[in-house]
């Protein structure tokens, strides 16, 4: 059996993209790591970069499709053949597409559904079982889960969803030395089109945006604290809760205006 520092590896997903880097980089501080995400190649240079940092720490991969229920069960079995434990789970991996539902194939609710929750209810639970004497469990979901969002439906919904499940989880798992904490930050600056479509939005896409190294380090923070839900930055509290006061209807049509403007899909 084979431990981390701190009794267990972290496990991220999605981890070569900006925001799982920022906590590969956060977790290293602590422990050792074990990192997936669809690149063979990116995992590799994201390895050794930890370890150029951190050479102390002991950096797993397995690169994985999470839409793919084969591929899971493959990295799986290498965990288990490894003989890995965790002591925190990072889910980060998601898809963002923003676009009139009805310009939707099949094929990308599939991808989207599947990554942004079947996937990570699917790790949840091969992590649970594989977890040490605590467990530290932190969902990125987003604002946008906050209320229902035209233009941004599918997405809007899987996030809700999924700090929906975070916080069952959390009172499910009560006493058993298990926290979950659900995250719920504004824009990021990560990918280019992501900080153009921040840019685009003015000064409310300013103020809710935050940088990747701030939402992880808070992130890893609030769960320690066993937050049910964490909201990085003043205005993402303010918007998640001040405009509640107006009916749904109306902020579903102000939220309309907003996203009919923008389209964009998944890589």
């Amino acid at each position: 059996m084979e431990r981390g520092k701190d009794g267990g590896f972290t496990f991220i997903s999605g981890a070569t993209g900006g925001l799982g880097r920022a906590f590969a980089f956060a977790c290293a501080e602590e422990g050792d790591l074990f990192l997936t995400g669809r690149s063979e190649h990116k995992l590799a240079l994201l390895r050794d970069e930890l370890h150029k940092k951190y050479p102390e720490r002991r950096v797993e991969y397995c690169p994985a499709d999470l839409t793919d229920e084969h591929s899971r069960r493959a990295m799986y079995d290498y965990v288990v053949g490894k003989g890995l434990f965790f002591s925190r789970l990072v889910h980060v991996a998601g898809a963002d597409i923003q676009k009139a539902f009805e310009k939707y194939t099949d094929e990308k609710i599939v991808l989207q559904c599947r990554v942004n929750l079947e996937a990570a209810l699917s790790i949840t639970r091969f992590i649970l079982s594989r977890r040490g004497k605590a467990l530290e469990i932190v969902t990125v979901s987003s604002i946008s889960g906050v209320y229902p969002m035209p233009y941004f439906a599918v997405y809007s919904a899987t996030k809700a969803a999924l700090t929906s499940f975070s916080s069952s989880l959390r009172i499910e798992m009560k006493g058993k030395g298990v926290k979950a904490t659900s995250i719920e930050p504004g824009g990021i600056y990560t990918r280019p089109d992501i900080c153009k479509d921040i840019e685009g939005q003015g000064l409310w896409g300013k103020l809710s945006a935050k940088t990747p190294a701030y939402v992880a380090k808070k992130s890893l923070a609030a769960v320690k604290k066993n937050k049910r839900v964490y909201r990085p930055g003043f205005w993402n509290k303010f918007i998640a809760a001040v405009p509640r006061i107006l009916p749904l209807g109306i902020r579903m049509r102000f939220i309309a205006h907003r996203w009919s403007k923008l389209e964009k899909d998944a890589f």
